[in-house]
């Protein structure tokens, strides 16, 4: 047996010199602190996001020593280099924190900044209303207003209007024929601080740093999708071939006058690029694929071309070309998918094998997500030759550009560096800043809110699996908060991989809801086609359906569903349609940080309002009462909160459903009867006067 040994001793050493310890240079604090400013992302390093006309709220804590009053502005600078000054208003005093209502209205790169000063007429206020009142310093107080009075009236840019209104003031306040409270009356009068507001009397000016405002266009943010396989829009059994016929470009663009008329605003196409052999999957993702099987259009590249092609079953690029024209036509933009992945088949296997992994016997690797395998699929791998990857990508990504597309879907964006989204994104925002991408990612919330951070306009989300009203709740709240500021969610209820058991069984009143949800929770939104058919039957041991349609043609024949069809009345295409009107008709809901929730007393039942005041003053308001539970009827009290709807707690307004059409008067509580056998919905436009 070897003998146990214990480490040999050591001989302490002396300790190295240490470097002397520095402290890092501290940013100034400013005459007037100015803390906390929001939104910011990443303290300033990215910008913060908004679309055109869409309103946001600018804040920060800004307070000063002793007891003078304190002011702020929020100053933006516009992509033209102009700028515009924003009053800040103190909503709670004592505790510092200032906000504006801020509403960008163009397209470009913005910043902003927070200015806090001081405000000597606030101050004077403030001691001379106190102080007169109390007969204390009358005389020294009201010859300091009109001191400080004559200083504002010779400001630059003073109007003559306003200099000669300050005047006005200046005199009464000296007038000693007069009562004090009359001459301070005369200086603290509402046309004064009306004109003080105009041009303010600043002091000690502390400003922030200037912060980045990305400001996009308003489809970044708002819009209906709608995803189709193009191979399926007629597709047919050939009895005589022993097998399905594609669909093509061309015929899928006879769908596009539906897709419009059910009020959609984006046509979301999957892969469209010729599809590898090798490793082919089956019906059902099965591993034995027949001659006649499609494969996944995944799988994307074959002898025929890889990103930058067209399937030769779908048509050319004058094909393409068609459909965009038709789908702009009908008010529609085309959304495409990018999978960056390549089966075993794609011309870069050859031709850039640096863009693969390659292990130890030489092989490919192959996708996986252990125990899933992909063996049609091969990952990009961009470490290898970063500038010749990144470089290819691109090129891929101009084809579509220069073919009219300025939506991209992108397949599993956190399998891939962020810093390339992050360059390739900026790069083609240089010369197409209207170009929007969304990111497929059910990941890590770190992942999805990064890619948010650098450039993804938009982000899938966990939506499909917030099937409580506390989960839904919580969820969308951290959605609106400060995560607005840079990530913008769409909620899918089902895609092509995703069929949760709440879709399975819940009957039509589960499909009802979760649209109606999806559609007004946020403002973007989509369904996978086939929604309309409550097409619920899962494949064993999968949340996905039977039969998907990513790996076989799936004949749909719409017109069987359309009025006085065979099976007419089968489709939810009708109620579709309703939700995307009342969506365009109430931009309440074109927005996602003007959300409230509200109180049920059945925990089943979610209830949250949209409120928004439009330029021409008009108010547009709406709540959204849900019934959760798919399978019972169930009534409850609904209690509102009547500020959040611009309306004290007293009022009262009319309550017009807008699925039913029915109209009720509603207050501060009001029943409500939801389920399968009426509606599991009301959405609620609130009428006044």
């Amino acid at each position: 047996m070897t003998p146990l040994t214990r480490p040999a001793t050591r001989t302490a050493q002396p300790s190295a010199p240490r470097a002397p310890v520095t402290t890092p240079p501290q940013t100034p604090i400013g005459r007037i602190p100015v803390q906390d400013v929001k939104p910011l992302v990443d303290g300033g390093a990215r910008p913060a996001k908004a679309v055109v006309g869409e309103t946001f709220t600018i804040s920060a804590t800004v307070f000063r020593e002793g007891h003078d009053a304190v002011n702020a502005t929020v100053v933006l600078t516009r992509p033209d280099g102009s700028t515009q000054h924003l009053p800040m208003d103190c909503i709670n005093p004592g505790l510092n924190l200032w906000i504006a209502e801020v509403t960008p209205d163009a397209v470009g790169d913005w910043t902003y900044r927070v200015e806090g000063w001081g405000d000597p007429f606030g101050t004077w206020e403030h001691d001379a209303t106190i102080k007169v009142a109390a007969g204390v310093d009358v005389e020294l107080m009201l010859t300091e207003g009109a001191l400080l009075l004559e200083r504002a009236a010779a400001q630059p840019g003073r109007s003559g209007e306003g200099r000669l209104l300050l005047d006005e003031a200046v005199s009464r306040l000296r007038d000693s024929r007069l009562e004090p409270a009359v001459r301070l009356h005369g200086g603290v009068h509402p046309d004064v601080h009306a004109e003080m507001d105009r041009l303010p009397m600043r002091e000690y000016v502390s400003p922030t740093a200037d912060f980045p405002l990305l400001v996009e266009r308003e489809r970044a943010l708002y819009g209906a999708w709608y995803e189709i396989f193009p191979r399926s829009e007629g597709c047919y059994y050939d009895e005589g071939a022993g097998g399905w016929i594609s669909g093509t470009l061309r015929t899928a663009t006879k769908r596009l006058p539906a897709i419009a008329a059910m009020g959609f605003d984006v046509v979301y196409l999957t892969p469209i690029h010729p599809i590898g052999t090798t490793a082919r999957k089956g019906p059902n993702n099965t591993l034995d694929a027949g001659p006649r099987d499609p494969g996944s259009p995944y799988a994307i590249g074959s002898p025929d071309g890889g990103h930058d092609a067209i399937h030769p079953d779908l048509g050319t690029f004058d094909d393409f070309d068609f459909f965009v024209a038709e789908a702009g036509r009908h008010g529609l933009e085309v959304a495409m998918d990018i999978a960056l992945q390549a089966s075993p088949d794609h011309p870069w296997v050859q031709s850039h094998p640096e863009l693969f992994t390659h292990r130890a016997d030489g092989t490919i690797a192959y996708a996986e997500n252990p125990p899933k395998k992909y063996q049609d699929i091969y990952p990009l791998n961009f470490d290898n030759d970063p500038e010749k990857a990144y470089a290819e990508v691109r090129r891929v990504m101009q084809v579509w550009i220069d073919h009219g597309v300025k939506i991209f879907r992108v397949d599993n964006p956190h399998t891939k560096p962020v810093e390339f989204w992050q360059w390739l994104i900026a790069d083609v925002a240089k010369d197409h800043p209207d170009v929007i991408w969304l990111a497929e990612a059910f990941t890590k919330p770190a992942m999805m809110h990064t890619l948010g951070k650098v450039g993804f306009q938009q982000s899938y989300t966990y939506y499909a699996w917030r099937n409580q009203p506390w989960d839904l709740r919580e969820y969308v709240e951290e959605l609106a908060g400060e995560a607005a500021a840079y990530m913008r969610p769409s909620f899918w209820p089902t895609t092509h991989d995703i069929l949760t058991p709440y879709m399975q069984f819940g009957g039509p009143a589960a499909w009802k809801v979760r649209a109606a949800l999806a559609a007004t929770l946020v403002p973007t939104y989509g369904i996978y086609t086939g929604y309309e058919l409550m097409e619920h039957v899962a494949r064993p041991g999968a949340e996905e359906q039977i039969d998907n349609e990513k790996y076989q043609f799936k004949d749909r024949r719409w017109m069987d569903y359309e009025e006085g069809g065979p099976r007419s009345g089968q489709t939810l295409a009708p109620y579709l349609t309703r939700l995307n009107e009342i969506r365009r008709a109430h931009p309440a809901l074109h927005w996602l940080r003007n959300i409230t929730f509200h109180t049920v007393a059945d925990e089943n039942l979610l209830c949250f309002s949209k409120h928004r005041v439009l330029p021409s003053g008009e108010v547009d308001t709406i709540i959204v009462v849900a019934n959760l539970d798919p399978h019972s009827t169930r009534s409850s009290i609904v209690s509102l909160n009547m500020p959040a709807l611009g309306m004290d707690w007293g009022d009262s307004f009319t309550a017009h459903d807008e699925i039913s059409g029915a109209d009720w008067q509603w207050g501060e509580r009001n029943y409500v009867r939801l389920g399968p056998e009426w509606e599991p919905v009301h959405i609620i436009h609130v009428r006044r006067g």
